[in-house]
């Protein structure tokens, strides 16, 4: 059974590579473990992306790479 997990008080923080707009980048929010939320910060009322801490470090990397 999937659980989702109560965001009501995560705190978001935006992506070190944002290109300064105040609504131009993703929001990640920490302290879930195993999970990465992720959310766009032009809707942050809408339902944030849940996504493995493994696939999110994956994510990145290859980010990095690019």
């Amino acid at each position: 059974m999937k659980h989702t997990p109560d965001l009501s008080t995560a705190a978001w923080r935006k992506s070190s590579f944002s290109d300064g707009g105040a609504n131009n980048c993703i929001e990640v929010a920490d302290g879930y473990p195993g999970i990465v939320p992720v959310r766009d910060s032009k809707t942050p009322t809408a339902p944030a992306l849940i996504i493995t801490a493994p696939a999110w470090t994956a994510f990145v990397e290859f980010a990095a790479g690019a």
